[in-house]
This record gives structure tokens, C-alpha cells and sequence, in this order.
């Protein structure tokens, strides 16, 4: 695979002795990116390599001098949570603690919004499991409360690991979301839209964008993500578009045992029709894989950091976050050899 990437030496979040493993980084753009949120695994049971692993999980606030190097902080604090998740929770089911935050400014009001997954499984351990998109808002880190969340769980249709859209022609977004698809062989983690009218009010579920089945890409042939969207200062794809990366993962496999591996997760490019809320094209090969990856290279973050250049955060194994520098010039090669 052609590098089109610079891999940054070194993990970009300083751990301690309260956790061994950190993923899914977010940062808010009004501190100049230097201030955010991390997942944060407090307790793991099995390999992330084989299907049926879980993780507890909680959120935590990090802070950095710079764009490569970060603390994690104190637990991230949000008013309202118990009494969400009290509504949420029923007999038997089992909150594993709030998973993937996605920071978003409202320009206009300058609000912070706050997403994240709730996953709920069901005691005993079977394969059912809830997932919602929940939704906080505040004036910053420390005065987030939570809301409803903004796409409930319908049992065919899931939502989480959000991609914010920029409002089309309607005043309104397509933002982007993985969802689920059960099969009777296999479970596709695919990519469907949320039409949002408004940013903290019930979304509603849309089309399928991208289905891992229907595509003929062996890279992305099992799951599929939607990633950070590129802003057009970035690099400029046409009128009502972007492009962003999308997280792919190969086919599972079925052990002799009977128990199924995961295939390798990458990061790949997409092209984004916001405007009528499609997706145009998906590339044929993975984009990213970080050189220490045994499975997993999930990206989750962009940061714009000079006229045609920026970092992307990406995190490897569910244990640790890399940065990696990309530049317009080399990507828009990339693209015209496509």
C-alpha cells in the first residue's frame, strides 16, 4: 500500500496508571484543539481480534500543549446523566458505560454539542445489544448536560460514531452514522444517514450510503464507518461535496472452534454528496493502516493546521491514539490516479 501519510512517532495520549488502554479521541476547536475528550477502557473482557469481547467504559477529559502530546484529565462530568440513563435502563439490561464522543460547535450560538454511544447489553450475556446515539450540550467541557438522545435504538436499526454534515441547500443535515444490518450468516455494520432538522432534537433514520455486502471491496467487505469529514479550506472535491475518510474492516472469519475473528480495520477515503445526502465513491484500497496495527486503525478526529495540511488522529488496536500528517497535494495525487 502507497503512502499518501506521515505516521508521527509515539502515542499522542499520555496514559497512567488508571488505564491500559484509550481510544476515540475528540478535541473542541474553540481551544485551538488543545483541549477535548477520550474514551477511556476501564475494564476489558476477551480479544479485541475475536467477536463476543466487551469493554466498560467512561469518558475523560484531555488536555495538551501541543497537537501531538496530551493528559488525561478528570472524568468528564455531565449533568442529567443518571436520570437519562435511568430511562434507558431496564431489568436485566446492562450499561457498559458511554463510548465514541463527537465534539460539534454550533457557530451560531456557540454551543458545544457532545455525541456518544450507549450500549446496552442484555445481562446475560447474550448477543442482544442497544445502541443509541445520546446527545449532550453546553458552553463548554464543564457545563455539558445530557438530553434525550437523538436516535434511539429500534432493534433493526442502531446509531453511533456520528459524521456532522454542513446544512444543505434545505436547511437541514444528512450527517452520517454506522448503523447495523443482521443477516442470518453474519451482523454489517453499515453507513446510513441522519436527517437532523435540528442538532439537539430526535434525528430521524435514512437511507443506507454504504452497505459492506453490496460492494465489491474486499478492504470494507464486513464493516464500515463513517470518519471525519475534510473541510473544503482542506482540500475541494466540487460544490454540495466532501471528502472525509471512512473506517473499513475485511470480512470475519469463522474459526475452526466456531468463535470469528475480525479482519483488519482501515482507514480509507470517500467522497460525501451532503447535499442530497449520497455517497459518490469509496476507495478501492484502505487509506491508513499504522505500521503497529494487528487489527484495528480507526480514525476518528481532523485537525486543519496549515493552508493544504492537518493531522488525523486515529486510534490502533482500541489501546492507544496515533497522529498522522496528511497533505492535500498528496491525497489530490491519490485521487487523479484513482
Amino acid at each position: 500500500m502507497e503512502k499518501y501519510y506521515f505516521q508521527h512517532e509515539g502515542k499522542v495520549i499520555e496514559t497512567d496508571n488508571r488505564f491500559k488502554h484509550v481510544m476515540a479521541i475528540t478535541l473542541d476547536p474553540r481551544t485551538n484543539y488543545k483541549e477535548g475528550i477520550i474514551r477511556c477502557i476501564t475494564n476489558r473482557e476477551g480479544d479485541v481480534q475475536i467477536k463476543g469481547y466487551k469493554d466498560r467504559s467512561e469518558l475523560y477529559k484531555i488536555s495538551g500543549d501541543s497537537l501531538e502530546s496530551f493528559k488525561i484529565g478528570e472524568r468528564l462530568n455531565i449533568k442529567n446523566e443518571t436520570e437519562i440513563l435511568d430511562k434507558l435502563l431496564e431489568k436485566d439490561w446492562d450499561f457498559i458505560g458511554l463510548e465514541d464522543p463527537d465534539i460539534w460547535i454550533d457557530k451560531e450560538t456557540d454551543l458545544m454539542h457532545m455525541y456518544f454511544t450507549i450500549p446496552i447489553r442484555y445481562i446475560d450475556k447474550t448477543k442482544k445489544i442497544k445502541i443509541h446515539l445520546g446527545h449532550a450540550v453546553g458552553k463548554d467541557l464543564d457545563s455539558l448536560e445530557m438530553t434525550e438522545p437523538v436516535l434511539m435504538d429500534l432493534g433493526e436499526m442502531s446509531a453511533k460514531e456520528v459524521s456532522i454534515a454542513p446544512l444543505n441547500s434545505k436547511c437541514f443535515r444528512y450527517n452520517l452514522i454506522e448503523s447495523r444490518d443482521h443477516q442470518t450468516d453474519t451482523t454489517y455494520s453499515i453507513v446510513k444517514v441522519a436527517i437532523a432538522k435540528e442538532m439537539n432534537q430526535s434525528w430521524g433514520y435514512g437511507e443506507t450510503v454504504f452497505h459492506p455486502k453490496e460492494n465489491n471491496i474486499l478492504w470494507i467487505g464486513g464493516h464500515a464507518s463513517p470518519g471525519p469529514l475534510f473541510p473544503k479550506s482542506f482540500i475541494d472535491v466540487g460544490e454540495g461535496k466532501l471528502l472525509g475518510v471512512i473506517n473499513g474492516r475485511e470480512a470475519n472469519q469463522k474459526l475452526s472452534d466456531g468463535k470469528i475473528k475480525y479482519g483488519m480495520f482501515s482507514v480509507g477515503l470517500f467522497i460525501y454528496d451532503y447535499e442530497n445526502g449520497k455517497i459518490d465513491w469509496v476507495s478501492s484500497e484502505p487509506f491508513i493502516q499504522d505500521s503497529e496495527a494487528v487489527t484495528i486503525t480507526f480514525a476518528s478526529q481532523f485537525v486543519e493546521t496549515a493552508q493544504g495540511e492537518g493531522i488525523l488522529y486515529a486510534h490502533v488496536d482500541d489501546s492507544f491514539v496515533r497522529a498522522y500528517t496528511l497533505k492535500a497535494e498528496s491525497i489530490k495525487s491519490l485521487l487523479s490516479n484513482k
